[in-house]
């Protein structure tokens, strides 16, 4: 059993179409994914509007919930992209973090955890206490990533939402068909960040089923 909230297509930086990621992960055990590709100001309404196109795979699949990442994004306007990729389909909505990977612009953590509107702070690198405890309060869930690069972080992630009470999930951050993560990957992803087994337990096997539960 496995669900996963974060992954990408051709229609941002990933290598296949909806219908073969979703075959995959099918393969690989799932039953959900969310197919989150990147976005910003300029490209929100075509691609959610394509992968809403994707639901149609719950068919014969899994279930597929169609969603965005909002990349690079200027913190002000985060909230305003997230409104629009609403407004055209989007049921699930993941934010790019400040990783450590890349130069993401400070100030992109806290805009999104303050925003109830926001599913998942996806790899928020040297994330504060502070803002693991707002997203506590939003019900904004943390990513332990196992995308390589975002993952360095996942081990202090991982203590600021446990310190927080946050809630946190295990994403692949798929990009390519070796991305993707079975649940015996994504337990070694959780452990490796440090959380206990109950803990793993709980961001695998309960938080994202009760996350798109309504769904």
């Amino acid at each position: 059993m496995r669900v996963d909230l974060h992954s990408h297509t051709i229609f941002s930086d990933g290598e296949l179409i909806p219908a073969e990621l979703v075959r995959r992960a099918m393969e690989l055990g799932h039953d959900a994914i969310a197919i989150t590709d990147h976005v910003d100001m300029t490209n929100v309404e075509f691609v959610v509007t394509n992968v809403v196109k994707a639901v149609d795979l719950c068919e014969d699949y899994i279930k597929v919930i169609p969603g965005v990442e909002i990349t690079h994004v200027p913190p002000r306007k985060i909230a305003e992209v997230a409104k629009q990729a609403r407004k055209f389909g989007a049921q699930w909505i993941v934010v790019h973090g400040e990783t450590v990977t890349e130069p993401v612009m400070p100030g992109t953590n806290r805009a999104s955890v303050e925003n109830p509107d926001i599913d998942v702070l996806a790899h928020p690198g040297f994330i504060t206490q502070e803002e693991a405890d707002i997203a506590k309060a939003n019900d904004v869930i943390l990513e332990i990533t196992g995308r390589m690069g975002h993952n360095i972080t996942n081990g202090h992630v991982a203590n600021m939402a446990r310190a927080a009470g946050a809630k946190m999930v295990i994403n692949s951050d798929t990009h390519a068909p070796e991305n993707l993560m079975d649940e015996k990957a994504a337990w070694t992803v959780a452990l490796g960040a440090g959380l206990t087994k109950e803990e793993a337990k709980k961001a695998i096997r309960v938080t994202p089923y009760e996350a798109i539960r309504d769904l």
